[in-house]
């Protein structure tokens, strides 16, 4: 089992990756891992995430009081967004808050990731829906971020940035990279006029392609999209691809 320091290390690792990747500026961002359900540890607030050390790394526990801080450190303001997917998905470890560039652009333009053009982003992410506008650093960030958790491994925060989470850091921090390529190939492709979109039928057999390679997390094509009420997003209307590939594959 890895020791609590190690985690801490792996933390700073992955905070550079962002820092270094451009997906955050300055203090932006944050990060953090489960231990136990009432021990969690996250970046501190005000910080760059790109030069942090294993001291600045804090523990808060399921309600977001504090265990555990070094000298002056602070947890990270948006502590209790990170609490709400570790509260609705237990098989959740870790948690990515960034703001990378492509994929921010489409979160202040409230559109979600959803066109299918590239077979990878349907198999391991089918789309990544808009959480709703909330104040920063309030309980309106959570409440907006449960919506899609339960259905969804990513999520944009309209006007704000991204969130990915996963059952270790390293996966939350690859799903953060996915959505961040699938958004950038998203807004080049427009660059250059109309995508070649897949069709529902091949959309369906990419759902069944990772059906059968049993692939961790949670995906839009596992729920039950039959009836309105049980529709998990409504956000791209009768145009969802997830809805029409669905309906192909249980014909």
């Amino acid at each position: 089992m890895v020791n609590e320091y190690e985690i801490k290390k792996q933390i700073c690792e992955i905070g550079k990756r962002i820092y270094n990747r451009g997906m955050v500026a300055a203090n932006d961002g944050n990060i953090s891992v489960k231990l136990s359900d009432n021990e969690f540890l996250c970046t501190p607030t005000g910080v760059s995430k790109g030069f942090m050390t294993p001291e600045y790394i804090c523990k808060v526990d399921a309600e977001g009081n504090v265990l555990q801080a070094n000298g002056n450190f602070k947890p990270s303001s948006e502590i209790k967004m990170h609490l709400r997917v570790y509260e609705k998905r237990p098989d959740i470890r870790a948690v990515v808050h960034a703001h990378p560039v492509y994929a921010t652009t489409f979160a202040t333009m409230g559109e979600p990731l959803c066109r299918p053009i590239m077979t990878e982003a349907v198999v391991s992410l089918g789309c990544v829906p808009v959480a709703g506008y909330a104040r920063p650093s309030t309980s309106d960030v959570p409440d907006a971020v449960e919506e899609y958790v339960e259905h969804f491994d990513a999520m944009l925060l309209a006007n704000h940035g991204a969130l990915t989470y996963g059952e270790t850091l390293l996966d939350a921090y690859h799903r953060m990279e996915s959505v961040e390529f699938y958004a950038e190939l998203l807004y080049r492709t427009a660059q250059l006029g109309s995508r070649k979109v897949l069709t529902p039928e091949q959309v369906a057999e990419l759902y069944e392609i990772r059906r059968n390679l049993k692939l961790p997390g949670h995906h839009p094509s596992d729920a039950d999209w039959t009836t309105a009420e049980n529709a998990i997003c409504s956000l791209c209307g009768d145009a969802c691809i997830v809805k029409k590939a669905l309906h192909v594959s249980t014909k």
